[in-house]
């Protein structure tokens, strides 16, 4: 026999070509959790940059409350403006600014779920002040 001919011939039920299916599942598998991990990492990064901006905006906010709620609450809306979230809520209990932002992450086949994040900020009591609002 030739060589050609013999490689041409398949016994049937042999195993060729088996790992070629094992191998594309097998890069189809690691895609799909490649996938998921890189969504996460949005997800994680997203839900960072929303807290960072609410922190932001309630300093931004605290330290414009003495010219009033609304001047204190568009200083807190430049801030979460470049930190490209959104307000979702600014409001005062007595000086303390409490802020509230919301982002969309970045979704797939049209899925956006929002990520919200609050923060509080105020004035610093003194030391040995004790302030009878957080009193329980």
């Amino acid at each position: 026999m030739r060589r050609h001919e013999v490689w041409g011939r398949r016994r049937i039920g042999s195993d060729s070509g088996f790992a070629t299916v094992w191998t594309a599942c097998a890069v189809a598998a690691l895609l799909v959790v490649t996938g998921v991990i890189l969504w996460l990492g949005g997800a994680v990064a997203a839900r960072q940059r929303a807290a960072a901006a609410a922190d932001l905006a309630a300093l931004a906010a605290a330290g414009q409350a003495v010219l009033g709620s609304d001047r204190a609450c568009a200083a807190a809306e430049r801030v979460v403006q470049r930190m490209r979230v959104r307000i979702a809520n600014c409001e005062f209990a007595g000086w303390d600014a409490l802020v509230e932002v919301e982002t969309t992450l970045p979704g797939a086949l049209g899925a956006n779920p929002t990520v919200r994040a609050r923060a509080r900020a105020g004035p610093v009591l003194p030391f040995g002040v004790r302030d009878e609002r957080n009193q329980r």
